[in-house]
């Protein structure tokens, strides 16, 4: 059973410094910086998810109710303030270095331009945090462009004790199968630039479809919040680690 972790004040605030300490290391403007150190204080209302957006054919929308779910649960059950609201920008777009956490989700072809490769190399090696979901079609693709970003990194699999699985709730199994897909296992994927993870993927899992709205996928209560359970470590490993 999944057992919850409680998390303290101390906790947070330990995560929300080392979010800022990642964050300074960004070759960014210092308009862009004070946009990022005033949205991790404990009282930032403006710090959220900000959904990627990309060219190539692929629908990085998909799943529009998922974020904004995603954020409420957060909210709900950690003592984390964030925005009900998801950001939405491109690659090329300097904002992206004012949101430490970058999704990105889609069925289709991802392509990035090679400014969009460039900010993404100096946004993940400056201390930011991207997680992929796969939406069931964005494999060769995605891994095709993250090969451009990082022409010389392996991905790894984590195993199921690595602490992204144990951080806030845990999973025994590592990530949680939440639509079938191909019916391959899902593996819980990552990018790393020594100890630091840089890229979180989860693959043939679809946590995106299971924070939607259950009527959606006509998802059972236990496998939407299972999903968004998840999201919550993700989230939460990202931020302190």
């Amino acid at each position: 059973m999944e057992q919850i972790a409680f998390v303290t004040f101390q906790h947070y605030y330990k995560g929300a410094m080392k979010t800022i300490r990642k964050i300074t290391f960004f070759s960014i403007s210092l308009l862009i910086l004070s946009a990022v150190l005033s949205a991790v204080e404990p009282d930032g209302e403006d710090f959220t998810i900000c959904r990627v957006k990309y060219s190539g054919g692929g629908d990085w929308y998909s799943d529009p109710s998922s974020l904004p779910n995603l954020l409420a649960f957060i909210r709900k059950n950690t003592n984390m303030e964030v925005s009900a609201i998801e950001a939405r920008y491109s690659l090329d777009d300097e904002e992206i270095f004012g949101y430490p956490y970058l999704y990105i989700t889609g069925h289709g072809n991802i392509r990035f331009s090679d400014k969009e490769v460039a900010n993404l190399r100096t946004f993940l090696l400056g201390g930011g945090f991207l997680h992929a979901d796969d939406n069931y079609g964005m494999n060769d693709s995605f891994r095709r462009e993250m090969k451009r970003v990082f022409p010389n990194k392996k991905w790894v699999e984590l195993p199921h004790d690595h602490p992204i699985y144990h951080c806030y709730y845990s999973f025994e199994n590592g990530l949680p199968k939440i639509h079938e897909h191909d019916g391959k296992p899902s593996q819980g994927l990552a990018l790393f630039e020594n100890e630091q993870m840089l890229v979180f993927y989860s693959y043939e899992s679809d946590l995106g479809d299971g924070w939607e709205d259950p009527d959606v996928h006509n998802d059972p209560k236990e496998k939407h919040q299972t999903a968004l359970r998840m999201g919550i470590n993700i989230f939460f490993y990202a931020l302190t680690h």
